[in-house]
């Protein structure tokens, strides 16, 4: 018996507030991937982490805000805790695989194609794992094809907000990539939302039980302190706002003033004397 699927109990309000989320946690973690780019490689590790653990947080939540309009008429649902933790594990790790490479090896070529496949993946494994944590008189299946098509655009949406991460083009620009990307997050659980359909063990009447809403809630308390809490480090990091590069004393060698130091901190870019004229040289042999 097939069960009767309801993915919108609460209209419009779950899908678009997970779209925020979506977008909350892409900016977040765009900018720390940024922000990698301009310090040197003793912080690059700390901002990549901060970075993925914001996208992974970001993702699961959306995830399981979208999930509290889900229900089957004929069944109650419920989730396993720990398989739903562990989707939230996963989603961080195979993010943080794809930021790592892409904040070591650049947002271009080879590495942001790897990177951004492996953080797509992450997405779409924290889907499926999250959906495999639910408990119901049933017994869910997949539509093959529908399925591929949520995984392609989660890879897609992955790479091109790296590729933007990697830009390093202000503050601006990762808003605009993170819109996207929430939009491919959300348009990803929602098709893969669409492959689904429930087959029932047995004929059941309509229950009665906790909602998805008061059973999800309390387990997002901490995802979302820790999106508060990194929303807190970009409003209070000017340079990771304003995606300027750090001056740090670290980066620069001996002799070398500040504004001679290129702001990847790979080498040296003409100074605003070098360009104009040069001191050394006496009015004389001008």
């Amino acid at each position: 018996m097939q069960g009767t699927v309801d993915g919108f109990s609460y209209g419009l309000v779950t899908p678009l507030v997970a779209y925020l989320m979506a977008c909350l946690g892409g900016a977040l973690g765009l900018r720390c991937t940024t922000r990698s780019m301009l310090v040197t490689r003793s912080w690059r590790p700390g901002w990549l982490a901060l970075g993925s653990a914001a996208i992974g947080s970001g993702i699961w939540t959306m995830h399981f805000i979208a999930m509290m309009g889900f229900s089957v008429r004929e069944s109650p649902v419920n989730y396993d805790m720990l398989m739903t933790f562990a989707s939230l594990g996963v989603a961080i790790v195979m993010v943080g695989i794809g930021i790592f490479i892409v904040g070591y090896r650049g947002a271009s070529g080879t590495a942001l194609f790897t990177g951004g496949t492996i953080t797509g993946l992450g997405v779409a494994s924290m889907h499926y794992l999250g959906m495999a944590g639910m408990r119901l008189n049933g017994k869910l299946e997949y539509n093959t094809l529908t399925v591929a098509a949520s995984v392609v655009i989660a890879v897609a949406a992955a790479i091109a907000a790296l590729w933007a991460a990697g830009q390093v083009r202000g503050f601006l620009w990762s808003v605009g990539a993170s819109l996207v990307m929430g939009l491919a997050v959300s348009g990803m659980h929602y098709t893969g939302m669409a492959a689904l359909s429930v087959h029932l063990h047995g004929a059941t009447s309509a229950p009665a039980g906790d909602s998805p809403a008061s059973l999800l809630a309390p387990l997002m308390i901490g995802p979302l302190a820790f999106l508060l809490l990194a929303g807190v480090v970009v409003m209070f990091d000017p340079l990771m706002v304003m995606g300027k590069p750090d001056w740090s004393a670290a980066e620069q060698k001996p002799g070398i003033p500040a504004h001679t130091v290129h702001p990847t901190g790979r080498g040296r870019v003409p100074g605003p004397r070098s360009r104009h004229h040069d001191d050394s040289r006496t009015p004389q042999n001008r």
